[in-house]
């Protein structure tokens, strides 16, 4: 598995993945419920960001959620600790090589990871080996592409298009949303449906507009300034323009969208 995650393992992403967990739970997850005793497997758990929603919107199954960082598994148990969480256990592991034997569980649950992966077919293939028969893989991507405002800006664009080079060039694919579908049936999973989930923002939705638009994904392309100017893929001036232009997006006269996608498919 590729470990270059390109956002960095800082306190401060960590504090952004949960800012983004909790805005975008009802949207992401509100579809997303486990019956009383299924094993589920969380394949590349982060710092517990997804855990935690997941774990108490189906408190009668049970979660194993693996993560190849160290730090993100101790910080993920750290935080299900403080909320409370008992029906979910963590611990390190990599995505190609898990210690788990086939059929071991009834449904895998896998958000913001194959976007990190340079061989995404090849890890759902390995986790769909692990679902017992007619078990699901559920999987949440999002695709930078697909990020539009106003006010329109050219700035904007140069700074989101350094954070989609860097991923590709540490084997990632900051635009895999769009490929959900296809993945999931290049990787043999059936009856393979993709939902798209839109986050849309403007003046009338303040809280989204602080919890996504400010400290979402704008925080997420700032957390790439230094990399992106030290790869010499932009001036820092031009970067600093393109924040200040997304934040602008923010304004009560500004409007943000973003789609994610969602996809569900069933192991033969």
């Amino acid at each position: 598995m590729n470990d270059a995650y390109v956002h960095g393992y800082q306190e401060r992403e960590s504090t952004r993945l949960h800012d983004q967990a909790g805005t975008l739970v009802d949207l992401l997850h509100h579809d997303t419920t486990y019956p009383d005793g299924a094993a589920v497997l969380e394949a590349g758990c982060g710092v517990g960001a997804q855990s935690v929603p997941l774990a108490q919107r189906s408190p009668g199954a049970r979660f194993t959620s693996v993560d190849i960082a160290p730090e993100s598994v101790a910080e993920a148990s750290r935080r299900a600790a403080a909320a409370g969480v008992t029906n979910v256990t963590f611990q390190q592991g990599n995505i190609f090589d898990l210690p788990f034997a086939p059929a071991s569980f009834d449904h895998v649950f896998v958000c913001f990871v194959l976007e990190h992966l340079a061989r995404p077919v090849a890890a759902l293939q390995i986790l769909s080996r692990l679902l017992r028969p007619g078990g699901t893989i559920t999987v949440i991507e999002g695709d930078h592409g697909s990020a539009s405002f106003h006010p329109a800006s050219d700035a904007a664009d140069a700074a989101i298009a350094c954070q989609v080079t860097l991923q590709a060039q540490a084997g990632g694919n900051a635009l895999i949303g769009r490929e959900v579908y296809p993945l999931l049936a290049a990787a043999g999973l059936a009856d393979v449906r993709v939902d798209p989930r839109v986050v849309y923002v403007d003046g009338s939705r303040p809280a989204l507009a602080d919890g996504f638009t400010r400290r979402t994904f704008t925080a997420m392309i700032e957390g790439v300034r230094e990399p992106a100017i030290a790869a010499g893929l932009i001036a820092s001036a031009d970067f600093d323009a393109g924040i200040r232009d997304l934040h602008r997006t923010a304004e009560p006269d500004g409007v943000f969208s973003y789609t994610f996608f969602k996809g569900v498919g069933r192991a033969v």
